[in-house]
């Protein structure tokens, strides 16, 4: 990962953290629970979603890890169906 994606993970972890401590004096403890499970379920969101940006071009395709870095196998497509399956 970048140095610009682990500075982001400790800005929201430190976010996170105060609002958990702001929450749990106004939260019953039952409900604090849920709040930090969509918490963590928001955040693995928000990096999948960035990572996905930071490692993709503005046409949709991958970007390459290295330079250099090339496919070990290249996968051959699937012949199309000509006719449908009959089915017993």
């Amino acid at each position: 990962m970048s140095r610009d994606g682990e500075k982001l993970i400790e800005l929201v972890n430190e976010l996170a953290s105060r609002v958990s401590h702001l929450v749990s004096d106004m939260v019953p403890p039952a409900a604090q629970v849920l709040l930090l499970n969509a918490q963590r379920e928001l955040i693995t969101a928000l990096m999948l979603i960035y990572e996905h940006r930071v490692t993709t071009d503005s046409t949709g395709r991958t970007r390459r890890t290295a330079p250099g870095a090339r496919r070990s196998v290249q996968r051959r497509r699937t012949p199309t169906r000509t006719g449908k399956i009959p089915i017993d």
